[in-house]
């Protein structure tokens, strides 16, 4: 599956978009991490839920949880949220 990274997180891949795999959301952000070390904790927080700050998206649907199964063809794309004053 391609999955598509936000530019806050190009330091871990060095490209906007990447090649990952996974039967579900944890099983494909597992497989990044074993990629791009630390990304996974950029997205997911110490009691294992999506940051407030990430939002994913597969087919046009959110997705909030990480068990959520995920086909092998397709993309993911996260998307980060932007704050500030």
């Amino acid at each position: 599956m391609r999955v598509l990274i936000p530019s806050a997180l190009h330091s871990y891949t060095g490209r906007a978009w990447v090649a990952a795999e996974g039967a579900t959301v944890a099983a494909v952000l597992d497989d990044l991490d074993r990629q791009f070390p630390g990304i996974r904790f950029r997205m997911v927080d110490e009691q294992g839920q999506i940051r407030r700050h990430i939002r994913l998206f597969f087919r046009n649907e959110m997705l909030f949880d990480l068990a959520a199964p995920l086909p092998a063809d397709g993309e993911l794309c996260i998307v980060q949220a932007l704050s500030g004053g």
